[in-house]
């Protein structure tokens, strides 16, 4: 890179390299150090100072949440901007660092093509991670109250969540609604059950008997109030998340193919011009309507229609920014790193990544353990020899690879291949090597099916 600047950025401030060649002509380079701060309106001259040098590339590390206003503005002066991770570009040991330093440290790692962009998605599903993280943080919020609310009952002698699974279910929010209102008989509020619930009504009935006074009903009262709002919040989240999948989906933007940087698409990859009519899609294959990306994921046992949009708002709709699933897998933190000096293996470690898509993966590989599907059959055969976390790393590995083709792929669908999958395999391989072990013997071995199977 002959034209590049790099930023060291803090919350109020950042210090901008500059490194261009110099004017005299042959191997020297200019080189200019300037304060900037973190302000639009500066960020905004800085965007134009950096346009008017012929700036190509300009570098920044990912600092918290910092990096985010400098590069959005620089991306939409039309610059190309790399967000690079903090161990690609560590400073040398033994060296002062300082702001100066560090951005004359990142400019020249830039310019000598020593570091790699980190992912950054285009402006739409950056609007649908705003939708898809706080519906995340407003459920974790909402379990944390109807938590408050078992622990209320428990310092009222109320042992309802013994009798009642769902305390937040239909039955259960017209219980608790009716202790909030006054009414203590157990009698009464048992006779509040609905469904397979009535059938435990003896068992309400002294579940219900406690001591739940005014003090109890005031916070009880709270917590509930809190818990209608969230789930108002849930679903009006909901409502936004479909309308913003659905704008990715009709305007998906091709992804530059070079790296997951960005950049400027290629003629060969860019989507129709503004205003002119957009491409046929090729029919799908078999003849099957072409369903949606969060409707083909759905397809997937254990994976809702919410988890498949928290999935797409973290990886898109379009995965070219990962060439192979193993890239996206790697981003995610699900590939064990290798450890290995003097022949000796150290224990693979995964590092860190996408915590979000990691935690929903998660959650996924939960509700697949009881399953009598292909990922809960081995879920089970890993967690048997290895234990239960590196068997939950290793089946969302499989799962987010399963993810990759169907995304890389609008016509593919999800086909089970069935909890017997793996043991079909592996009998026909043991059958195979028996076979071939009886035949060292010096026997002829003749296979054959019993009359009552043909």
């Amino acid at each position: 890179m002959e034209r590049v600047a790099a930023l060291d950025i803090g919350k109020a401030g950042l210090v901008a390299c500059l490194r261009v060649p110099a004017e005299g002509g042959g191997r020297r380079r200019r080189q200019e150090v300037t304060d900037w701060t973190t302000m639009t309106a500066d960020l905004v001259n800085l965007a134009d100072y950096l346009v008017c040098q012929g700036v190509e590339l300009v570098v920044m590390e990912a600092t918290g949440d910092y990096w985010r206003s400098p590069y959005y503005v620089l991306e939409a002066a039309g610059l190309r901007c790399w967000l690079v991770n903090a161990r690609q570009v560590k400073h040398l040991p033994g060296r002062p660092k300082t702001d100066k330093i560090d951005s004359v440290w990142l400019c020249k790692v830039a310019e000598r093509g020593m570091c790699s962009p980190s992912f950054v998605p285009a402006r739409p599903q950056r609007r649908l991670r705003l939708f898809t993280r706080y519906r995340i943080a407003a459920v974790r919020e909402r379990t944390r109250e109807m938590q408050r609310a078992e622990k209320l009952l428990e310092d009222a002698q109320l042992k309802v969540s013994v009798v009642a699974s769902d305390l937040f279910g239909v039955s259960g929010r017209a219980m608790l609604t009716a202790l909030v209102a006054g009414e203590r008989d157990p009698e009464v509020l048992a006779d509040l059950a609905r469904g397979r619930l009535r059938r435990k009504r003896t068992e309400l009935v002294r579940a219900f008997r406690g001591s739940f006074e005014d003090a109890h009903a005031t916070v009880l009262a709270m917590i509930l109030d809190r818990v209608e709002r969230l789930d108002s919040d849930i679903a009006r989240l909901d409502a936004s998340i479909a309308e913003a999948i659905a704008a990715m989906t009709d305007h998906a933007p091709t992804q530059d193919r070079s790296g997951p940087g960005g950049g400027a698409p290629s003629p060969d990859t860019a989507g129709p011009p503004p205003g002119g009519p957009a491409p046929e899609s090729p029919p799908p294959a078999g003849g099957r309507a072409r369903l949606g990306p969060a409707e083909r994921l759905a397809e997937i046992p254990g994976i809702s229609l919410a988890t498949a949009h928290t999935i797409l708002a973290e990886v898109g709709t379009d995965v070219a920014a990962f060439p192979t699933a193993a890239h996206l897998v790697s981003w995610a933190g699900l590939a064990p790193k290798a450890n290995q000096s003097a022949g000796r293996s150290s224990p693979a470690r995964t590092t860190k990544g996408n915590r979000y898509l990691a935690g929903t993966l998660g959650q996924v590989v939960f509700s697949l353990a009881r399953t009598q599907t292909f990922f809960g059959d081995r879920y089970r055969r890993i967690r048997a020899s290895r234990g239960p976390q590196k068997a939950i790393v290793a089946v969302s590995r499989s799962v987010l690879t399963t993810i990759w083709h169907l995304l890389d792929d609008p016509d593919a669908r999800y086909r089970e291949l069935g909890a017997d999958y793996h043991r079909n395999r592996q009998d026909t391989h043991k059958q195979a090597a028996a076979v071939r072990r009886l035949e060292r013997l010096g026997f002829e071995v003749t296979l054959a099916q019993p009359a009552a199977a043909i």
